[in-house]
């Protein structure tokens, strides 16, 4: 909804068709709940488009924004992976199944060379991913920056508000804290983070700790920690809303997600100043990269890499440069106009939409 209430802010009128809504509605923005049918996800969304189609038709809006790949869309903002990268990687058979066809079909309607979406991308990686499966031209991708709210920027008092998360947490100065933030403990990798703290020679890893936040099912987690001997070394914190304050007092950020199509947290763990260590296949990753504020898990994931540039970052005397380097680098880099810059590109969208229809009007 930040998108839509930028765009009402520069003096546009927006409608709202979504599937389902929860929570109260807004005042200034229409919203439109279309029923939906079928028992499986990629049936509702085939359904979903076809029940939109007689809403959006007839030049009835200047221009038709999509976060669901769908026909008909003016502008597609790009928030989700590469299907056709994904399906890639399984075997035949799931390729003929109804589920495939369906999600290949809606994906191809916004990306094939064929299609005149605008395409709005916030992950270098999955755009060079649709390139390749779909050969789209570079001119329908437009690159926008992250989204960061500016309290993630490390205050004054950043090492106080560190010693105090230490405290309350109970860990002590001299403890390694390497900090996981993200819900859905599959996708996150947290049994790679785990293997790699067991991987740790025994005299840094009596005084390093993986702290967890976010939520998801710890159990099995749990399960692999006491299996591998460092379910002492692994904290749990589960959901809170000062994640600020961890990265504040973390030594290191872990984030060696299977599939991150974004990955927001690095960019704030920078602004904290916070070295990072993350699978390079995250959509920001090549921000670290550029910043030189901590090292990328090559892909294809290999976990014995992931367990040396733990241990070598860990041991370095770069911790204080990487901290430096990010923190400089979300200091000259736009990090935060996300939804500003989208909207510019849909505006223009809209522009070359209206001329190009007058143009027809009048021959």
């Amino acid at each position: 909804m930040q998108l839509a209430r930028t765009c009402v802010s520069r003096g546009h009128q927006v409608d709202v068709y979504t599937g389902s809504w929860v929570g109260e509605k807004p005042e200034d923005i229409k919203v439109k709940t279309i029923t939906n049918s079928g028992l499986t996800n990629h049936s509702r969304y085939r359904s979903f488009a076809r029940r939109l189609k007689p809403y959006i038709c007839d030049g009835a809006y200047d221009a038709i924004v999509g976060f669901n790949k769908m026909p008909g869309l003016d502008v597609y903002f790009a928030s989700d992976f590469c299907y056709a990268a994904k399906a890639s990687e399984k075997s035949f058979l799931y390729r003929l199944t109804n589920r495939y066809r369906t999600l290949i079909k809606l994906e191809k309607s916004v990306f094939s060379q064929s299609s005149n979406t605008w395409i709005i991308a916030i992950s270098e990686y999955e755009k060079k991913q649709y390139k390749r499966h779909y050969g789209t031209p570079e001119k329908r991708f437009f690159m926008v920056p992250p989204g960061i709210s500016k309290d993630r920027i490390a205050p004054p008092d950043a090492s106080e508000i560190g010693a105090a998360l230490r405290q309350e947490i109970g860990l002590a100065r001299d403890e390694f804290i390497v900090l996981m933030v993200g819900s859905n403990y599959k996708i996150k990798g947290v049994d790679r983070a785990i293997h790699a703290i067991a991987s740790l020679p025994a005299s840094l890893s009596d005084k390093t700790r993986l702290v967890i936040v976010g939520r998801g099912k710890a159990g099995p987690y749990r399960r692999l920690a006491k299996r591998l001997g460092v379910l002492s070394r692994v904290i749990f914190i589960g959901e809170r809303d000062d994640v600020p304050r961890f990265l504040l007092g973390a030594d290191l950020l872990l984030h060696p997600a299977y599939r991150e199509n974004t990955g927001t947290v690095l960019i704030e763990a920078m602004a904290a100043g916070l070295p990072v260590l993350a699978t390079e296949s995250c959509g920001y990753s090549f921000h670290i990269s550029r910043a030189n504020a901590g090292y990328l898990i090559p892909v294809p994931f290999l976990q014995y890499r992931l367990n040396e540039l733990l241990l070598v970052m860990l041991t370095s005397e770069n911790l204080k440069k990487w901290s430096l380097n990010g923190k400089n680098y979300v200091g000259r880099t736009d990090v935060y106009s996300r939804h500003a810059k989208a909207a510019e590109v849909i505006e223009a969208a809209a522009l070359i939409k209206n001329q190009a229809f007058s143009e027809n009007q009048g021959t």
